[in-house]
């Protein structure tokens, strides 16, 4: 287990001001930004769309998503970090305990993510208030062929956050009919972790579509991007005189104000002159039997321009012919159904447990050929 005394001494200094900024990069460490005086953690984005970015927290942003979060999950408690300090929802597990007094505990991951692994962290946890953070990939992980101990670890919990990536329905309806209580969580770096909970955003956190395009709003928000003025200047833009941050996914407010996020920008595939939302394809094919998990995404086409090309992960013991899928998808996209459904063991990994879309990408794009 990595200790985590060092890292909780420093973030606590910073987080006080008493302090420099926590740098929160492949080694961990103290910072000064003379340019960011109320800095308290430097955090990078996942990279999954590109370059990652360092996003400069302040103390205030840290307290107020904190705060926020103990008013949404209605109490304070102790903490199992399952996810990298690297990133904002691993770092987001240390401020939450610091906030509340209570000490987190660290599962091994120098082995990679495994039910085992978890079952053993959580089995040191001593307050019977208990949280963590997952994202879904892990949670498919633990419900592959969950042990007795598996399941009985999780019901503990009292929340689970479950964000990074889109969920499937068909892993959220199951986690919750086995007695889990799930939270899926909607944010980034940018707006110090998960700010939307459960499609609600959490306190003083605002959400507007402009264009369809969300923004978030409130005092969660970064700083901006370390040394990178114009990429801060291009993400966190003016709406009638308030600071939101410009994410880059799609979405839609009900009558009630819950959001949806229906896809990414850049996950919008025009194939043969017609659109469609690679997420709502995802969707369909992950609800089909024996699916466990699916990519979906645009990929290089002679004839269309771009070809919808799918990466699934079927269910141990599932035999599912490819064109079966793709057939399946007909009613519901006609010709945006994938023209290339390509089964794979696993879906290719980042270390903080979300797919690598440029990995996948690149290689439906290979096994397309450009057709």
């Amino acid at each position: 287990m990595q200790n985590l005394d060092p890292v909780l001494h420093d973030l606590a200094a910073a987080l006080h001001g008493e302090g420099p900024a926590v740098d929160f990069g492949e080694r961990i460490g103290t910072v000064r930004l003379p340019g960011h005086p109320d800095a308290a953690v430097v955090v990078r984005t996942s990279g999954s769309t590109g370059r990652p970015k360092a996003v400069v927290l302040s103390s205030e942003a840290l307290a107020a998503s904190s705060m926020a979060t103990v008013v949404a999950l209605r109490g304070e408690g102790q903490w199992l970090l399952a996810l990298p300090l690297h990133y904002v929802a691993g770092v987001q597990v240390l401020v939450r305990s610091l906030f509340a007094g209570t000490r987190p505990w660290a599962m091994d991951l120098s082995g990679g993510f495994t039910p085992e692994a978890f079952v053993a962290a959580a089995d040191e946890l001593t307050d019977p208030v208990r949280f963590t953070s997952l994202v879904p990939t892990q949670l498919a992980r633990l419900l592959e062929a969950p042990t007795e101990d598996t399941l009985r670890v999780l019901r503990r919990f009292t929340a689970i956050l479950l964000g990074g990536a889109a969920v499937s329905p068909t892993l959220l309806a199951h986690a919750r009919e086995l007695g889990l209580n799930v939270v899926t969580t909607y944010g980034s770096a940018e707006t110090s972790g998960g700010c939307v909970y459960n499609g609600r955003p959490l306190e003083d956190v605002e959400v507007r579509l402009v264009d369809g395009r969300v923004h978030l709003g409130g005092p969660t928000l970064a700083d901006g991007y370390l040394d990178d003025p114009q990429a801060t200047e291009d993400a966190f833009v003016d709406l009638d005189g308030d600071r939101y941050f410009r994410t880059s996914d799609l979405g839609e407010l009900d009558s009630d104000g819950v959001l949806r996020v229906t896809g990414r920008l850049d996950d919008v595939i025009n194939s043969g002159g017609s659109k469609v939302a690679a997420l709502d394809v995802q969707r369909a094919l992950e609800a089909l039997n024996g699916v466990a998990q699916a990519f979906v995404g645009g990929v290089p086409s002679a004839e269309w321009g771009q070809a919808v090309a799918a990466a699934v992960v079927l269910r141990p013991g599932a035999a599912v012919d490819p064109a079966a899928l793709a057939e399946a998808l007909r009613a519901d996209f006609g010709a945006l159904r994938p023209r290339l459904v390509s089964l794979w063991d696993a879906l290719p990994l980042l270390e903080n447990g979300k797919v690598d879309r440029q990995a996948i990408l690149a290689r439906l794009a290979s096994e397309h050929g450009g057709k």
